[in-house]
């Protein structure tokens, strides 16, 4: 099943930022004021919420919000002020290695007694662990690989060639059923979800809005190249063994066979991506750029931070036998067939 091409829907406000943006963008109001965007929690729902409006229309863009607003002035100034709270909060948060290879360390090895949302899911999870992961993360995977290809313009030699590569894998090497957006939305179906682009925005919590905002501030951002390089890398690296616990998941809770492939399949690329990411694009750029080693360094520990930060959200809401959705799905659904 493909994912319908639709414009998404504006999802409802989360607080007066994002409450000021929507009107904005319906032009039905002005944009918040600047005393509002340093009140507000970095890490919050609105602030979040907010950032991700706006990013979202160098995406697919809003139902009813004119595609012309994309360059906005006024809104991309409001947008520089969110970026710049929320890339000062990380700057300040995330927990520094010196170099590429101190930063990569710690995740090139796979810990003996992992505690993460996959190996939840893989030993106890149940079937609606499993769809509320699917829904969370279709924010970003229902566009997988779109905020990474930013960085292709503003790479070179070796690091672009392999950085084009490694994309031309995610989009289905050519072949439409094999995008990985698309295989995503076929997942999605096996598990009764609505496979609609930004369907889940608005049940989505925050800690998935920052790991999906972290990838556009990167990506928009010809100064955060290295960054988004070191965001890549990151997930690249643990894609494949988190990829394998997840297709157990899914075997295990009679997910579908949709559900199964997708990870099923990143197992087997991302093992191939991450060793092009390393050698190549990290390699490549490094050796046309070495001044960019500390913001690549820092976009791995930021991709770790803010993964640690959704991944203690979920199990915390799961092992208290609630919802980690704003919205909870409906418990009874039919298999796609």
């Amino acid at each position: 099943m493909e994912h319908r091409l639709e414009e998404p829907q504006l999802p409802a406000p989360r607080g007066p930022l994002s409450s000021a943006v929507e009107e904005y963008l319906r032009g039905t109001g002005p944009l918040p004021a600047p005393g509002q965007v340093a009140a507000a929690p970095v890490y919050g729902d609105d602030l979040q919420l907010a950032l991700y409006l706006c990013y979202e229309l160098h995406y697919r863009g809003f139902a009813g919000v004119a595609p012309d607003l994309e360059w906005d002035p006024e809104l991309l100034r409001t947008r520089a002020a969110l970026e710049d709270r929320f890339l000062t909060a990380l700057r300040a948060d995330v927990p520094r290695h010196d170099g590429v290879d101190d930063a990569l360390a710690p995740i090139l090895v796979e810990p003996v007694d992992g505690t993460g949302v996959s190996h939840f899911l893989q030993d106890e999870g149940e079937l609606w662990h499993v769809r509320e992961y699917a829904a969370q993360r279709s924010l970003y995977h229902l566009k997988e690989a779109d905020p990474h290809a930013w960085v292709l313009p503003r790479l070179q030699g070796r690091a672009k060639a392999a950085m084009a590569a490694v994309e031309f894998d995610e989009y289905g090497g050519g072949r439409p059923d094999r995008v990985h957006a698309r295989l995503f939305a076929d997942l999605m179906a096996d598990l009764g979800l609505d496979t609609t682009y930004g369907r889940y925005l608005d049940a989505a919590c925050a800690e998935l809005l920052v790991t999906v905002n972290l990838m556009s501030l990167f990506g928009l951002h010809r100064s955060l190249r290295g960054a988004l390089v070191g965001h890549f890398a990151a997930v690249e690296i643990t894609s494949s063994p988190g990829s394998r616990r997840l297709a157990e998941a899914m075997r295990r809770t009679g997910a579908g066979p949709a559900a199964e492939h997708f990870y099923d399949e990143h197992v087997e690329a991302d093992a191939v991506h991450e060793q092009v990411v390393r050698h190549d694009v990290i390699g490549g750029l490094l050796e046309e750029e070495p001044h960019l080693a500390p913001d690549i360094a820092f976009g791995v520990d930021a991709t770790v931070f803010v993964e640690d930060r959704l991944g203690d959200r979920l199990l915390c809401d799961w092992r208290a036998g609630r919802s980690s959705l704003r919205t909870p799905l409906p418990q009874e659904f039919t298999h796609a067939s």
